[in-house]
């Protein structure tokens, strides 16, 4: 840490593409489920989960703001689910950036699903009117066998609910669902139940990124040791399948994440049948489309 920043931070500081330009603002570190196979984001021994001191949160922002603060326009709370602290404390954190960081215009954090459950639909609409406007959930499947071998810690309804009270609070909602998250075995289902979550949420932003396992996936092949990788061509087919039966009114998709091998953008459902065109493009004729080159993707 740089002694002159006001802002202690604790490596590596994830936060999702879209915030790249936002004030990171930890007011946790590490995650409090941090069990998922599949992710190694908080499993250093640093990034043990635990929630940081009030104090030195508010201290945080009010020597940010002091220190040419005024400057920041977006504010990400880190790490990995804010939304697991009391009501309470994230309202004190708000209204520090109100008063603090005035030109602030939307502040946004990572949330699991089963940290809502806590939190009622009057409890998040105090957070959206204090400033909180944009949630990241990591939904990952709407598949339940998906979800259990990966230890996810969520089912298709448990997501659905937590997805709802965002709704109903005003909360705009950022879903991400991970292609190949189920192997050749549990493509299908996967694709077509990851759908059904989306269509019954029907949420503001939905993206998705393909499966990377970092260092060999030890701890995810532990869990699930006959597990194998979709190919390349396998993921399109999976896309595709996801596509299909996508049935969204108005809800803003990206896959342009780095670990994509096809980049895809659009506004579901007006675009739907221009992504599909592309995603058949890469299964009949990928010489024909632009694919990020192997040695470009990662996380």
């Amino acid at each position: 840490m740089n002694q002159s920043s006001p802002i202690r931070y604790v490596e590596p500081v994830f936060r999702p593409p879209s915030e790249a330009d936002s004030l990171i603002l930890p007011v946790t570190d590490g995650c409090s489920w941090n069990k998922c196979t599949f992710c190694e984001m908080y499993t250093a021994p640093q990034k043990r989960f635990r929630a940081r001191d009030e104090g030195e949160v508010l201290d945080s922002i009010r020597r940010t703001g002091e220190s040419g603060g005024d400057q920041a326009r977006r504010v990400f709370l880190a790490d990995g689910d804010a939304l697991v602290l009391p009501t309470r404390r994230l309202l004190a954190y708000l209204e520090a950036i109100r008063t603090q960081l005035p030109g602030v215009h939307r502040v946004s954090s990572y949330c699991l699903a089963r940290n809502l459950r806590r939190k009622s639909v009057s409890e998040l609409t105090e957070l959206c009117d204090a400033g909180l406007k944009l949630v990241y959930l990591g939904a990952e499947s709407g598949d339940d066998a998906v979800l259990a071998r990966v230890h996810k810690g969520e089912d298709f309804e448990s997501t659905r609910a937590a997805l709802d009270k965002l709704g109903a609070a005003g909360i705009r909602r950022s879903v991400m669902i991970i292609n190949g998250l189920g192997g050749e075995s549990l493509t299908v289902q996967h694709a077509e139940n990851s759908a059904r979550l989306i269509n019954a949420a029907q949420p503001e932003y939905l993206s998705t990124l393909v499966l990377t396992l970092n260092g060999g996936g030890a701890r995810y092949l532990a869990a699930w040791p006959d597990w194998k990788a979709l190919s390349q061509t396998g993921l399109f087919i999976e896309m595709e399948r996801f596509l299909s039966a996508l049935e969204l009114r108005r809800t803003i998709f990206r896959s342009d994440h780095a670990s994509n091998w096809l980049v895809l953008k659009g506004t579901l459902g007006v675009d739907k049948e221009r992504l599909l065109a592309q995603v058949r493009t890469a299964i009949e004729r990928p010489d024909a489309v632009s694919l990020r080159a192997a040695w470009m993707r990662g996380l």
